[in-house]
């Protein structure tokens, strides 16, 4: 067993973001402000985009982002069974129905056939996720969403400095589009929470800066400025989602060291790849495609329950007692009671989503993770899985 137990992810913050934190406590400037926008700049720079609007979680931005589309009751927004609660529950929020196409159990993202089955008079956009950091096929999607004239809304959560053909996802194409990032934590980069929404589209953005800070005419930061304006107005109802300077310093910071980031998963994942490469009851990511670039925001291979005798459950559990952690991402969402309640969707709807669902684990991922964090996670992982075949 290992000493001391090493998590699925963690945060690696520098000391000039510690430092700027410090500096923003003593200014008396906390909530959003002027380093909040220039973060924006910042990664509206690095995205390729027009605008970048920051939220103070990606799930926040994602409510942003459908409520902007004017969704309705009997609107419905497509996207994928394989995939955290918030992107289902944002398109709720938003006033539309979810509407679910399964995925490729081997890429975990969405399959745009199955897209185009689902399209009706009623759907209104189409909100794919870049499975684990992998890029969706977005040329497909693009195409359409043209051809129906639908919106897309990436959740691009875990996406951060990945690319699609060769093009960074946060950049927009030719559809109507925005993307929307996490800095929760566990993400490529963070601000302890936050979000960013990227978007070309000039009445996207004005809505979602309005929307972010209670629908009002002026922001707080505005407001509260030696030239601010005292009275304001309400254009829409909006909600209390705004990042803090608190929270833009730190990703300032971050965003300094993304691409080294980025770089060191990549290299964790091909130790991981050439260590597992023959490991019988590991089914390994698949390859990346051509033109393609995966971000890695997590490593989650497929436990091959049919050739071991034990469930990924108990994998999880004998991993964790040798102190490696791992964590589920995700459950077929379709099987949750909530959404089986309100919309009736049931086991065997989804078959690509309920297989690897059953079946995923996110091993330790995390740029700070030194060789013998990564050899330990080898050695366990062999470890359980051959001491555990049928």
């Amino acid at each position: 067993m290992r000493e001391t137990f090493l998590p699925f992810a963690k945060p690696d913050v520098a000391e000039d973001a510690v430092a700027a934190v410090a500096q923003c406590l003593r200014s008396g400037w906390l909530t959003t402000g002027p380093r909040t926008i220039e973060f924006e700049e910042i990664f509206k720079n690095y995205a390729g985009a027009k605008y970048a609007v920051s939220f103070n979680s990606a799930t926040a931005g994602l409510h942003g982002a459908f409520a902007a589309l004017g969704l309705k009751s009997g609107d419905e927004v497509i996207t994928t069974p394989m995939t955290f609660a918030a992107t289902l529950n944002t398109i709720i929020f938003a006033g539309a129905k979810p509407v679910l196409a399964d995925i490729d159990p081997k890429t975990l993202n969405i399959i745009p056939a199955e897209i185009e089955k689902k399209i009706t008079a009623k759907t209104k956009a189409i909100a794919p996720v870049h499975f684990a950091g992998r890029p969706c096929d977005m040329a497909a999607i693009e195409a359409i969403a043209q051809k129906h004239g639908l919106w897309i809304i990436e959740d691009a959560a875990h996406a951060l400095g990945a690319a699609a053909g060769g093009r960074k996802i946060g950049k927009p194409g030719g559809a109507k589009r925005a993307a929307v990032f996490s800095f929760h934590p566990t993400k490529n980069i963070t601000t302890g929470e936050g979000g960013m929404v990227c978007t070309d589209d000039e009445n996207m953005a004005e809505f979602l800066s309005v929307f972010r800070q209670h629908g009002m005419s002026k922001g707080a930061w505005n407001r509260y400025a030696a030239k601010g304006k005292t009275h304001y107005d309400i254009l829409l109802p909006g909600l209390k989602y705004n990042m803090m300077d608190i929270q833009a310093v730190i990703g300032i910071s971050q965003m300094k060291r993304l691409e080294a980031f980025n770089k060191r998963r990549a290299e964790i994942v091909a130790q991981y790849m050439a260590a597992f490469k023959d490991l019988e009851g590991l089914i390994l990511p698949a390859p990346v495609k051509e033109g393609d670039t995966h971000s890695w925001h997590i490593f989650t291979p497929l436990i091959d329950t049919e050739k071991l005798k034990i469930t990924r459950d108990e994998f999880m559990k004998l991993m964790g007692a040798q102190n490696i952690g791992t964590a589920l991402h995700y459950q077929a969402a379709h099987l949750f009671s909530c959404y089986q309640k309100s919309y009736g969707w049931k086991q065997g709807d989804y078959p690509g989503a309920e297989y690897a669902g059953g079946r995923i684990v996110s091993l330790p991922l995390f740029p700070a993770m030194t060789e013998q964090d990564i050899q330990d996670t080898i050695k366990y992982t062999k470890q359980v899985i051959e001491g555990n075949g049928k």
